[in-house]
């Protein structure tokens, strides 16, 4: 009778291990799906950011040639410019230039590249000229050296290549997310294999042991899930 009892106990408790195990493996396989989803949502996420970085690196790499492009333009005319000033002073075509800055005398192939240059060039030049370049010897070498000379394309190059970098950082951190949700993932199925193994050992001991290692894992992969960003279903 005595028997009887201890088995029937042992039934009852094999019986309760079976549906605990049953429970953990269900949430185990939910959780599993749903880490398997962030993975993939969070690798989309990467690839969209790595595409974005590029762009803006592409479109930096040919900002920045158009930039080059007006400096060389710049420092052409500025030079051509010089020359005839220079020329057409000695030729008496125009007066030398005075403290008060240079003035364009009309018909003069002086004057014809002072009105080409270009409108973001100007406002160095004139800041250069304020400076008596001719009789101080500590005046700037030339209009280049002024702060006042500023290209908007060299600023916009420089921006898109901040927003390169922050996209190239989202795409770390996204792939860095998705490998944790991967590592997450393995967790929750090592939890069904020691689940489903508590079910298939005789003795009661093992039994005890395998599931108390799934609800551990269980446990602890839940966790970091519930740390770990998500991103939104829709």
């Amino acid at each position: 009778m005595a028997h009887s009892r201890e088995e029937g106990h042992l039934l009852g408790a094999s019986d309760r291990i079976e549906l605990i195990a049953t429970i953990v493996m269900a949430l185990a396989a939910i959780a599993t799906a749903w880490c398997a989803f962030q993975a993939t949502k969070w690798g989309g996420i990467m690839s969209i950011e790595f595409s974005a970085a590029n762009g803006a690196r592409v479109e930096s790499t040919r900002i920045d040639g158009l930039a080059n492009t007006q400096r060389s333009v710049d420092v052409d005319v500025f030079t051509a410019w010089l020359d005839t000033v220079a020329t057409e002073i000695r030729d008496g075509t125009i007066p030398p230039v005075a403290d008060s800055g240079y003035t364009p005398q009309a018909g003069t192939l002086s004057a014809f590249y002072f009105e080409r240059m270009r409108d973001e060039f100007k406002p160095a030049l004139d800041a250069w000229l304020d400076t008596d370049p001719i009789n101080d010897p500590d005046a700037p070498p030339s209009p280049f050296a002024m702060e006042e000379y500023r290209l908007a394309a060299t600023e916009e190059a420089d921006e898109l290549i901040t927003e390169s970098e922050e996209h190239r950082q989202a795409a770390l951190d996204a792939n860095q997310n998705g490998d944790n949700y991967v590592l997450t993932t393995v967790g929750f199925a090592l939890v069904i294999f020691f689940a489903g193994v508590s079910s298939k050992l005789v003795e009661h001991r093992n039994r005890l042991i395998a599931i108390g290692v799934a609800l551990v894992m269980f446990l602890s992969a839940l966790i970091i899930a519930l740390i770990l960003p998500i991103v939104p279903p829709f």
